[in-house]
């Protein structure tokens, strides 16, 4: 597979919304960065103005959510802007929000992704590294998900996701695959919402989130259906799960060439499968240099 170019954005871009977790009001603002730089977060809010780089190397432990810390400070929610920075193949941004989380916008990235897409983007001199998948690797899950990695012929990254909870779920088995460039991105991926069933949100609540989110603002399952909303596909939570996967695996820093196949899983085993695979990748470029 032939190294791209890495890309940044042309202009500043900015993008608000609603926070899930505190129910804050976010400004995101999106600049330009050089070659090698990476998606880096800073707080605005915060004395100093510190940075968290959006790497493996600063993951910090979260429930149904991907978050990032360095040196205290840190930020939650980040796994659907890199999605949609991801996916469209944007490398080096620094982001700035003025909150300790992203917004939740309509459970999906495709804000983000319309904000991006009007900033344009620009291509640079250096090139994306590139991890290829070289053997068969599996993760499972402490709840029994699966997440496997392999070789696959085609370019660049596809992901298949199996979403199944079983006959007694409101959420329907469904399966969807996609081989992710910026086209599929943006048509079959970013409109995909966040999803929760009914007989969770209390016990969200009583930890002090979402204290403005409601039904309209992402998929509620019912025993009845969705509530108070409609879906955007039939397959739209396995491409929710994809967006998702999307996010977690740019944490990697680089481009992924290979097929990934899901079964039930979530983003810390996303994380997991993400980190083990840099260690092979390490062990073997450390091998080769050896030789």
């Amino acid at each position: 597979m032939a190294q791209r170019s890495q890309r940044t954005i042309r202009r500043e871009a900015t993008v608000g919304g609603v926070g899930f977790l505190t129910g804050a009001d976010v400004t995101l603002r999106f600049l330009p960065a050089p070659e090698d730089h990476g998606i880096v977060f800073q707080r605005v809010d915060l004395s100093g103005k510190p940075c968290v780089p959006a790497n493996l190397e600063h993951l910090t432990p979260r429930q149904r959510r991907t978050g990032i810390q360095k040196d205290g400070t840190s930020i939650d929610l980040v796994e659907h802007v890199m999605s949609a920075l991801a996916g469209l193949q944007v490398d080096n941004c620094v982001v700035q929000l003025d909150a300790p989380e992203t917004p939740g916008f309509d459970g999906s990235c495709r804000p983000v992704v319309e904000c991006l897409i009007d900033a344009g983007f620009e291509e640079q001199s250096a090139k994306r590294p590139i991890l290829a998948i070289q053997s068969h690797e599996q993760f499972v899950a402490d709840d029994g998900g699966i997440i496997r990695a392999q070789p696959f012929g085609r370019r660049g990254m596809t992901i298949t996701y199996l979403l199944d909870y079983g006959p007694r779920s409101p959420i329907p088995a469904q399966t969807y695959t996609v081989n992710v460039t910026p086209e599929s991105f943006v048509n079959e991926i970013c409109f995909a919402r966040t999803f929760i069933l009914d007989t969770e949100i209390a016990a969200l609540k009583s930890l002090g989130y979402g204290p403005r989110t409601t039904a309209k603002d992402l998929l509620v399952f019912t025993a009845d259906g969705v509530l108070d909303n409609e879906l955007r596909a039939a397959e739209e939570c396995a491409r929710h799960k994809i967006l998702d996967c999307i996010g977690d695996f740019a944490l990697i820093g680089c481009d992924l060439q290979g097929y990934f196949n899901a079964w039930r899983t979530g983003h810390n085993s996303n994380h997991e499968l993400m980190q083990k695979l840099r260690d092979i990748g390490q062990q073997t470029s450390g091998q080769a240099e050896a030789a």
